[in-house]
C-alpha cells in the first residue's frame, strides 16, 4: 500500500562518509578503459542530504509507488523543510493513516496519487484533513 515504517532521524553529529567518484559514466556493456581512474571523492552526506536538521529516513512497505521507482523495502530520504508542490512525492497522514504518495493539486482539489494502477488515487476532501510530514528527495534502493 505504500506505508511508512518507522522514521529514523539523520544524526547531525554523525561522521562524514565519502566514497570515490569516477569522472566517466559506466556503460552497461563493455568495460571502460578508464575503469581504474577515479576523480576524487563524493561526500554522500552532502550529496544526499540538503538540510540535516529537517531530514529523516523512512522504509517503504508496499508496492503502490513502483511506477515512481519506489519499491517495497526501499528507504526514502525525506525533508520536512521543503514545501510540497504539485508532483512532489510526500509522506503524509490522512485520516490517521501514514502513506507515501505523489501529491497532485488541481482546480478540482487535492489528490494523493498512487504510482501503481492496482491502487486507486485518494481524493482529499479538505486540506485540513491532510498533514504532510515531508517531501521525499531520494530513494535508496538495494540492488
Amino acid at each position: 500500500m505504500g506505508v511508512v515504517i518507522g522514521p529514523r532521524v539523520i544524526d547531525a553529529g554523525a561522521s562524514l562518509l565519502s566514497v570515490l567518484i569516477s569522472p566517466v559514466s559506466v556503460a552497461a556493456g563493455y568495460p571502460s578503459p578508464a575503469q581504474d581512474y577515479f576523480d576524487g571523492r563524493i561526500d554522500l552526506n552532502e550529496h544526499l542530504i540538503q538540510d540535516v536538521t529537517s531530514t529523516y529516513v523512512v522504509r517503504v512497505s508496499g508496492d503502490s509507488m513502483t511506477g515512481a521507482g519506489i519499491s517495497d523495502g526501499d528507504e526514502l530520504i525525506v525533508n520536512r523543510a521543503l514545501e510540497p508542490v504539485d508532483g512532489s512525492v510526500v509522506v503524509a497522514v490522512l485520516d490517521g493513516e501514514l502513506t507515501i504518495k505523489r501529491l497532485r493539486i488541481t482546480s478540482a482539489g487535492v489528490v494523493l496519487q498512487a504510482e501503481n494502477p492496482a491502487y486507486p488515487d485518494i481524493r482529499v476532501p479538505s486540506l485540513s484533513d491532510l498533514v504532510v510530514w515531508g517531501v521525499a528527495t531520494r530513494c535508496l534502493h538495494r540492488l
